[in-house]
């Protein structure tokens, strides 16, 4: 039985080690450096060779489990970061020892005397540089020598192998199986090290995109959109509809919804004579139902579903038309997620729910879509449903329970202004409370950055109405 030929890894490992003691003659140095080279040559071609397999190389080497060097480049490939690591290592050894080597061969052909002469005669064209002659000697040297090492490492030792292992990846990856085996097992401490170092840069670099590279894209894109769309004035609702478009991801159930305290429902225990007043006074479409209070609530009633109940006598009947099957989304949920949610279970109204599982607030449809093309206004919508008056282009009043969404539509300023001093609030009277950290005074004002914030109206519950002068 044969034996199997020698690695040559092992051969180029041996000959770096052994070739300096023995001081080798130049035709020896030669040899020695043509081996590297050719050394280079493979690793910097295994490179490529391994990680432009196909998937049907794979295959292939899957179904051809008899040979050895098969076997191989499947558990080389299995950790392809320890195989890329070991690449790695492995080819700046045999570099390093090319410049060393490189460097040992120009002092021989090129002795310091040559450099000299060169300098010498630069020296003579213009004397000036007299002083720096040794400075221009050492200069020579490193160009030469910095030229020489680097062509022949980038076109014997990089450029053509690659090229080479692009078109014969499999020949090569065959080839190379058990020398690459071989220093994998050998070099795997530092080969660990690296793999362990590059994981934890590549998640934190990761982190930071996240965090950071999202924030910077969408300003870059509605910095985008200012320049693109045209600055007319039937343009300025295209432009507020797609900025609106790129931050929809961001923008949460919490910050949209109807507050518990503005919600419209029905005490399971009325009348249906109370629950046509309520009907009649709100114009909504659809009221949930409660028993004792909102964080028991039973279900939805459809306003389309009492239209048969209107010359019935008998109050009782109406809770038979009660829909139990309540969405219930939490207050941190994203409004692209719930709407697709909505389209998926076809319904228009979910039940937000706090951290307790108490009822927070409603959200509906509507709610979603108003925060992309604008406020939607219908014939049972009240001119004060958001009531507010404008003073001048600098100074409006709000009523405290204002949606901070709505309080930036109305100003003309960017729905994430207050983002970084808005905390947990959702109104502008939830914002007043966060900055100030208390009930305010009536008259009291507040300046952060370039809005003054004053309690107009206090009671000593809430905050009724608010006023916000922009100061520049």
């Amino acid at each position: 039985m044969d034996s199997e030929p020698p690695d040559p890894g092992l051969i180029a490992l041996g000959i770096i080690f052994l070739a300096a003691p023995i001081g080798l003659e130049l035709i020896g140095q030669f040899i020695i450096l043509a081996l590297l080279l050719f050394f280079s040559g493979l690793v910097s071609g295994s490179e490529v060779a391994y990680f432009s397999l196909t998937p049907k190389q794979i295959a292939e080497l899957e179904s051809d489990g008899n040979k050895s060097s098969s076997n191989k480049i499947l558990q080389l490939k299995e950790t392809p970061r320890t195989l890329l690591a070991t690449i790695l290592i492995l080819n700046n050894f045999i570099n390093i020892a090319i410049v060393v080597l490189s460097d040992f061969i120009l002092w021989h052909i090129l002795p310091e005397t040559t450099f000299q002469s060169w300098s010498l005669l630069i020296v003579e064209m213009i004397p000036t540089l007299e002083p720096q002659l040794d400075t221009l000697t050492r200069g020579f040297n490193f160009v030469v020598t910095v030229a020489g090492v680097t062509f022949l490492l980038v076109l014997l030792g990089e450029v053509t192998p690659k090229v080479y292992a692009k078109i014969n990846n499999l020949q090569l990856a065959h080839f190379m199986s058990h020398p690459l085996m071989l220093f994998k097992n050998l070099l795997w401490p530092v080969s660990r090290l690296l793999v362990q170092w590059s994981n934890k840069m590549e998640n934190k670099i990761f982190y930071n995109r996240l965090s950071g590279d999202s924030v910077s894209r969408k300003e870059e894109i509605d910095r985008a959109i200012d320049l693109t769309v045209s600055h007319d004035l039937d343009s300025e609702s295209e432009v507020d509809i797609l900025k609106s478009i790129v931050k929809f991801g961001d923008v949460s159930v919490k910050q949209i919804m109807t507050p518990r305290v503005n919600v419209v429902a029905i005490d399971f225990a009325s009348t249906l004579e109370q629950v046509f007043d309520i009907i009649r006074e709100s114009g909504y479409s659809r009221l949930p139902v409660y028993k004792d209070d909102l964080d028991n609530l039973v279900g939805l009633l459809y306003i389309k579903d009492l239209v048969g109940k209107l010359e019935k006598s008998n109050d009782s009947e109406w809770q038979e038309l009660i829909r139990s099957n309540l969405l219930y989304v939490t207050e941190n949920k994203k409004i692209n997620e719930l709407l697709k949610e909505f389209q998926q279970k076809r319904m228009h109204m979910g039940i937000v729910v706090d951290e307790y599982g108490g009822c927070s607030g409603i959200v509906t449809l509507e709610d979603i879509m108003e925060e992309v093309i604008g406020e939607i206004r219908d014939e049972f919508d009240s001119d004060e449903e958001h009531e507010f008056v404008k003073l001048d282009h600098r100074n409006f009043v709000f009523e405290g329970k204002t949606q901070l969404n709505d309080v930036c539509r109305i100003m003309s300023i960017d729905t994430n202004t207050f983002d970084n001093v808005r905390g947990e609030s959702d109104t502008i009277a939830g914002l007043f409370l966060e900055l100030l950290g208390k009930i305010p005074k009536q008259e009291q004002e507040i300046t952060v950055g370039a809005f003054k914030f004053k309690a107009l109206v206090v009671t000593k519950r809430r905050i009724e109405k608010v006023k916000i002068s922009i100061l520049y």
